[in-house]
């Protein structure tokens, strides 16, 4: 959340100036109260059960306390009434959570669920279908919808029944442009929801919707608004377009995915959805121009509250909506006439109110984010404001400030999500601040002027999409710095790491940001640290052989070719990510991309390949499937100027004292996947390692592979086929015989891999399994006749192992 730290009575220095009042401490009586509702409301989501009796467990808590008060026979003190109003508060959260968790698994949809039934029904649209993509695995990345859905009226296994359960919904693209309140006739699956989800169930739709009732009221009246918005940034440029609307109401339907990814690595997501500030920048503006026209007394905040409404209608009044509305009156009234003191405490009626009215929020990442950041700005921002502000001009430590603030207590839950800590973060929240509010404030005249005055609403879109392009400009430079973001696990042990290095970030930063050089040696250690990334002890490893690196859900491979030079085998699906590996290991050129086929999580990394590197040539195999990705990767490769060959089975190559042969593919086989059983195979030899390197090859090409020569599969090293999904031949394993295997693998993804049938497989040979999940960047290196193992780790931990 952005917001400004306005307060005239808060002194810029340490000591207030004559006539000035010192800062007011921050009104706590109400944190203890919030905390408990939340945890509330967590207990009781999470188990019927648990809610019930962790409610009457606080009821029987607050008879005590007031019992105990009254038996005194004198008025009980402050905390006690504290205490009891934390009580009340548990209490009613629990019961608030374990109620909305009975009306969910009440009803057949959780049972057919747990059966995966099929059912045909009538519902309706609760929210805007969201636009997502799919992990690339088995066939190119496809593109679907989810939304929440109201089953209304259900046929299964030949009983028609009348309910109103909400289920989230997953569909192709062609339900994109319904609106919330749309009635529909559907056709699809079920199946269990995960826990602490505010559905019964997940349906998985087939085909196409069959309106059968029109949007509701409020999504009848904002959509021409919404519409207007989008038509008049139609002519900009692909990234201000989806940009702008999504600043102003939320919409990332056109927003581009290069963008999403760039906002993700500089910690500036918050921007592309309804957040606080969107609703504090849109009041300020309104209140503003009220002023300005002479309206005051109390139809200011009437006028206020109008715009407030405005934007919810605007923006859908779905919770986040809501949520975020809460978090900007909060955010506004802290900032406001008594300052700190009075906006910690709202913020903490905010939380109560809010939790209590949708328990749901109390699992949400985006709630605990917002009330984190607008605590955070509210508590730290201004004594941090008053210490830079002993040697830094107002304005400057007020700017700095309020991202810093959020950053610092974010940090843990951002960690948790993404698993990284985002060094671009700051930054770019300071770079992109000023441009927030212009592309916000433009982006909202365009859609109320768009349906009356559109050639009006163009130019005030276009200049909105100008500050807008500033953002996304500044999204790219800084995802594009080696050291935007550092791998960190968000759990376990580095968690609390991390949580504890933040509290002693929010103790030692004042102290800091007082002094003059610490202040400047920490900017310029940040400076350093995004620009060129201190150097990791160990990595890369002295005469390493072959790395795996760490891309997510895809293949990358590098193979050693003398100093400075390697070849790549795959690209992965991350162009920064197998960047960054090679920057890690020094390497700044490329005589062979080896592409094994064109699925996109071995070939939508090759611009990072590329880029600032002089590359030789792109080997690829024969079969252009998916047509699409082959055309791209030829059209990627004819700009950089290198030249793209065909491999044919028997070729053998050369570069330095690598040598390998191509093996596979002899055939097209028609079985499995078409391009995953055309992956090139390769049998490499560097020194005396040899490697045996499959793609995404299926027990159909691996059957072939040992009926034309298995004594060629033997090796060292195997690259373990298809992420180590179960589609794997165990003669096949067996015939390769490798004393060391390598997964290259996801966290977390969407496919199951790798099968734990084939980590089975591969343990019961005896060989060492190493997996770019779990461990990082996997190095294999030679000591002599020895063969060892450096895992980079998920951060910058290395271990060693030799066989």
């Amino acid at each position: 959340m952005t917001a400004t730290l306005t307060d005239d009575r808060a002194s810029a220095r340490s000591k207030p100036q004559a006539g000035q009042l010192p800062e007011p401490p921050p009104d706590l009586r109400l944190v203890l109260p919030s905390v408990a509702a939340w945890l509330g409301v967590l207990l009781g989501t999470g188990s019927a059960a648990l809610g019930a009796g962790t409610a009457a467990a606080a009821a029987i808590g607050v008879a005590g306390t007031v019992l105990r008060g009254r038996r005194q026979r004198a008025r009980p003190r402050s905390p006690s009434w504290v205490v009891v109003a934390a009580l009340c508060c548990l209490a009613a959260g629990a019961a608030a959570g374990a109620l909305r968790v009975v009306a969910l698994r009440s009803g057949p949809v959780p049972a057919l669920a747990a059966d995966g039934a099929s059912l045909r029904a009538t519902a309706r649209l609760v929210d805007d279908p969201q636009p997502g993509r799919s992990s690339p695995g088995r066939g190119p990345a496809r593109e679907y919808v989810t939304m929440t859905l109201e089953l209304q009226d259900v046929l299964a296994r030949g009983r028609r029944t009348a309910l109103r359960t909400p289920v989230l919904a997953i569909a192709d693209p062609s339900w994109r442009h319904l609106l919330p309140g749309t009635r529909v006739e559907l056709a699809g699956r079920l199946s269990p929801a995960a826990g602490g989800r505010a559905v019964a169930a997940v349906l998985r739709l087939r085909g196409s919707p069959v309106v059968v009732g029109g949007a509701g009221r409020m999504a009848r009246a904002t959509e021409p608004l919404r519409e207007a918005l989008r038509r008049s940034v139609a002519d900009l440029p692909a990234a201000p377009r989806g940009l702008v609307p999504a600043l102003v109401d939320g919409d990332e339907s056109a927003l581009p995915e290069q963008v999403r990814e760039d906002f993700r690595t500089t910690g500036l997501t918050h921007l592309t959805a309804v957040s606080g500030a969107n609703v504090a920048i849109t009041l300020a503006f309104v209140v503003g121009i009220g002023r300005w026209l002479g309206v005051r007394g109390l139809a200011l905040p009437v006028l206020g509250a109008a715009a407030v409404l405005g934007f919810v209608a605007l923006a859908r009044p779905e919770p986040s909506v809501l949520r975020a509305a809460a978090m900007g009156l909060v955010a506004v009234a802290g900032l406001s006439a008594g300052g700190r003191r009075r906006g910690v405490a709202a913020l903490g009626a905010a939380v109560v109110v809010l939790v209590l009215v949708d328990p749901w929020l109390g699992r949400s990442y985006g709630f605990a984010l917002s009330v984190l950041a607008t605590g955070g700005i509210l508590v730290l921002g201004p004594p941090w404001r008053a210490a830079l502000g002993r040697w830094l001009p107002r304005l400057v430590a007020e700017a700095v400030v309020v991202p810093l603030a959020a950053q610092v207590v974010c940090t843990p839950v951002i960690a948790m999500l993404s698993n990284a800590v985002s060094l671009a973060a700051l930054p770019a929240n300071l770079l992109s601040a000023p441009a927030v509010a212009p592309a916000t404030v433009l982006g909202v005249l365009a859609a109320v002027i768009g349906p009356l005055a559109p050639p009006v609403a163009r130019v005030a879109g276009w200049l909105a999409g100008q500050p807008a392009g500033w953002i996304a400009a500044v999204a790219s430079h800084g995802a594009a710095l080696p050291g935007a973001a550092i791998a960190w696990p968000g759990h376990g042990l580095r968690l609390l790491t991390l949580v504890a290095a933040t509290a002693a970030c929010v103790v030692v930063l004042p102290w800091l940001l007082r002094q003059r050089w610490t202040g400047v040696v920490i900017t310029l250690v940040l400076v350093l640290a995004l620009v060129r990334p201190l150097p990791r002890p160990g990595w890369p490893p002295e005469r390493w052989v072959l790395v795996a690196c760490d891309v997510g859900q895809g293949d990358a491979l590098v193979l050693s070719a003398g100093s400075g030079a390697a070849v790549v085998v795959d690209a992965g699906p991350d162009a920064r990510l197998v960047d960054q590996c090679l920057r890690s290991l020094g390497v700044t050129s490329v005589p062979v991309v080896v592409l094994t086929h064109f699925h996109a999580d071995h070939v939508d990394g090759l611009p990072g390949v590329l880029d600032g590197r002089r590359v030789g040539r792109v080997l690829v195999g024969p079969l252009d499937d998916p047509p699409g990705q082959a055309a791209g990767v030829r059209q990627q490769a004819a700009a950089s100027g290198v030249p793209v060959t065909v491999a044919h089975v028997g070729e053998q190559w050369r570069v330095g004292a690598l040598t390998w042969e191509v093996l596979w593919p002899r055939r097209v086989i028609s079985a499995g996947s078409l391009p995953n059983n055309a992956s090139l195979v390769l049998r490499v030899r560097a020194g005396p390692t040899t490697l045996l390197l499959t793609g995404d090859v299926e027990p159909e090409a691996q059957r072939a592979l040992m009926a034309t020569d298995r004594a060629a599969l033997g090796a060292d090293v195997l690259k373990v086929p298809h992420h180590g999904s179960v589609h794997q031949d165990p003669a096949f394993l067996a015939a390769v015989g490798a004393r060391l295997d390598i997964v290259s693998v996801g966290v977390d993804n969407d496919y199951g891999h790798p099968s734990r049938a084939t980590l089975r497989l591969l343990g019961s040979s005896g060989a060492r399994v190493e997996r770019t999940d779990d461990d990082g960047a996997v190095a294999v290196v030679r000591e002599g006749d020895a063969l060892g193992v450096v895992e980079l780790g998920p951060t910058d931990h290395q271990t060693w192992s030799r066989r």
